[in-house]
């Protein structure tokens, strides 16, 4: 058995990291701080939304997505890999926040900067790269505590950027 690559500009990554889905590697941690009713925008396949989390994708073809919610408050709000590709992240972060309940959990899942193949510039499908300090300034400026934000990277290339609701 080998395990399966790509090369991109010389780096070699594992191939899953292409694949999509990325979200499983974030879920072990997230069913421990995401109860409740919530919401998995971006899951981008019904089957791969966060366990007992309604899924939001724009591709679904129903009424719901990233940008139109239903109109009622959750306990938590999980994302991954889906703030790069919206034109406004800071105004979809706003409108989520809008939706979360007096202690509901933003959880969010992202790609990192030293993954050379999520680069905007290199993977057309990204809007944005997003920093770990830029989300961590973007809670400490909204009305949220209990903020972690990773500064590194998992081993798939991302990091974590979670906060309660105040």
């Amino acid at each position: 058995m080998s395990i399966d690559t790509i090369n991109h500009n010389s780096n070699s990554f594992y191939r899953l990291q292409a694949e999509g889905f990325a979200s499983k590697f974030a879920f072990s941690f997230a069913k421990e701080l995401c109860k409740g009713e919530g919401l998995d925008i971006g899951c981008h396949k019904k089957e791969w939304a966060l366990p007992g989390a309604t899924p939001i994708d724009k591709i679904f073809g129903d009424e719901w997505y990233a940008e139109n919610l239903p109109n009622k408050k959750y306990d938590y709000i999980f994302s991954s890999h889906c703030l790069e590709h919206l034109d406004d992240w800071v105004g979809a972060l706003d409108y989520w926040t809008e939706h979360l309940k007096t202690g509901g959990v933003m959880f969010l899942y992202l790609p990192h900067y030293e993954q050379t193949y999520w680069r905007p510039w290199n993977n057309r499908k990204h809007i944005h790269i997003l920093d770990p300090k830029y989300l961590r300034d973007y809670f400490k400026a909204r009305p949220f505590h209990n903020i972690c934000v990773t500064d590194g990277y998992d081993l798939n290339y991302s990091f974590y950027a979670i906060a309660e609701k105040k």
